[in-house]
C-alpha cells in the first residue's frame, strides 16, 4: 500500500502472516483468520466467525478498541468499484437496526473489491 494511497484512508491487504502474529491471540478455538485490511492505524479483519475492527486510539497507538461484529448482524452491504477518476473503491456495511451503513471503507485499487464482496456474501448469506 502506498504512503499516497495511506494518506487518502484507502486500505491495502495485509500479508496473512501479519495478520495472524499481530492478532492471533483475539481467535476463539476453530475461528481461522481469512482476509485483513490495514486503513493507516486502523486494521478491519475477516475471520470466519465474524469481522473484526481494530481501532487504534491516542498519539501514540497505544490504546486499542477490538470491536467484534457477528456476520448474523449485518443486514446488507453494498461495494463501489473504483472508476477512471476515482481511484478507490468503496465498501458500507448496514447492521441491524441502523438506518444508514454503520461502516464505511475505501480501498486503493490493489485490493480486488469483488473478493470482499465474495467474504461477506459467503458469510451473511451462507
Amino acid at each position: 500500500m502506498g504512503l499516497f494511497s495511506s494518506l487518502l484512508g484507502n486500505a491495502g491487504v495485509v500479508e496473512p502472516e501479519k495478520l495472524q502474529a499481530d492478532f492471533g491471540q483475539l481467535l476463539i478455538d476453530g475461528e481461522d483468520l481469512e482476509i485483513g485490511f490495514k486503513l493507516i492505524r486502523d486494521t478491519f479483519i475477516f475471520t470466519s466467525k465474524r469481522l473484526i475492527l481494530v481501532d487504534k486510539q491516542g498519539l501514540t497507538g497505544k490504546k486499542v478498541e477490538y470491536k467484534s461484529i457477528t456476520y448474523k448482524s449485518i443486514t446488507r452491504f453494498s461495494i463501489e468499484t473504483a472508476g477512471t477518476f476515482d481511484l478507490d473503491a468503496e465498501l458500507k456495511i448496514w447492521i441491524s437496526g441502523e438506518q444508514h451503513p454503520s461502516l464505511v471503507k475505501k480501498f486503493n485499487k490493489s485490493v480486488n473489491v469483488y473478493d470482499v464482496q465474495k467474504v461477506l456474501a459467503r458469510h451473511v448469506l451462507g
